[in-house]
């Protein structure tokens, strides 16, 4: 149930994400998600790819900096206030996320919610007691809500 997600550490200049996009073309690499959270010198990408391992290895070979982590995906209703009860549960429990972006996905009318936590083992026993539904990775670069 845990995803694979890319995450490359981007300086904030011109261009600089055109060279990570112009990697990821050249190698058939697919993006299904991704953010950009940054800061005034620097911004990190985060990513979902259709072929991660291969993303990761061009974008080291183009001498990026960049690394591969676990992340969970929850789907929730895309309804007003779906998202606090479980950050409600989160919070009773003392599971602390690291960071989080959420889509809405089409097909299924669901909310996906992407969290990296602190004990990612801790809360996905949260979520499996609380009855909330895991996204799962079917194929690369396909979500199952």
């Amino acid at each position: 149930m845990n995803i694979p997600q890319l995450s490359v550490f981007l300086e904030n200049k011109p261009a600089r994400l055109q060279s990570v996009l112009r990697v990821l073309a050249e190698n058939a690499v697919n993006i299904k998600f991704l953010t950009i959270a940054e800061v005034k010198d620097f911004g990190i990408l985060r990513m979902i790819v259709d072929k991660p391992e291969a993303a990761h290895a061009a974008l080291r070979a183009g001498h990026f900096t960049c690394s591969l982590a676990d992340v969970l995906a929850v789907a929730l209703d895309d309804a007003s206030g779906a998202l606090l009860p479980l950050m409600e549960t989160f919070a009773s429990r003392g599971i602390n996320i690291e960071y989080m972006y959420a889509f809405t996905d089409r097909h299924s009318a669901k909310a996906i919610t992407i969290f990296r936590f602190e004990d990612a083992e801790a809360a996905k026993a949260v979520l499996m007691e609380g009855g909330y539904r895991l996204v799962k990775w079917v194929a690369p670069g396909e979500l199952q809500a």
